[in-house]
């Protein structure tokens, strides 16, 4: 049986760079950028994750995606329009 090796698609130095810039977000008022609820309340007992935490386990979840072409859209979909 062979075993399933994880490769991640971010190398600590590009983390780094997407986590500063979901946080610089969140101090940006242009952006919605509220926790989001979830289940598991093991991690985050008052049920409600953080959006920088959000974003960053759905990328270690899915590898394949283009961090920065995610960063873009989330950019766009996000955006509080006046």
């Amino acid at each position: 049986m062979q075993s399933k090796k994880r490769v991640y698609a971010l190398g600590a130095e590009e983390e780094q760079e997407i986590r500063e810039a979901l946080h610089r977000m969140v101090r940006d008022d242009s952006y919605n950028t509220e926790p989001a609820y979830t289940a598991n309340s093991t991690a985050y007992p008052d049920g409600m994750v953080p959006f920088v935490d959000k974003h960053m386990r759905y990328l270690d979840a899915n590898p394949k995606v283009d961090a920065h072409m995610y960063l873009a859209n989330l950019r766009l979909k996000t955006r509080v329009m006046s």
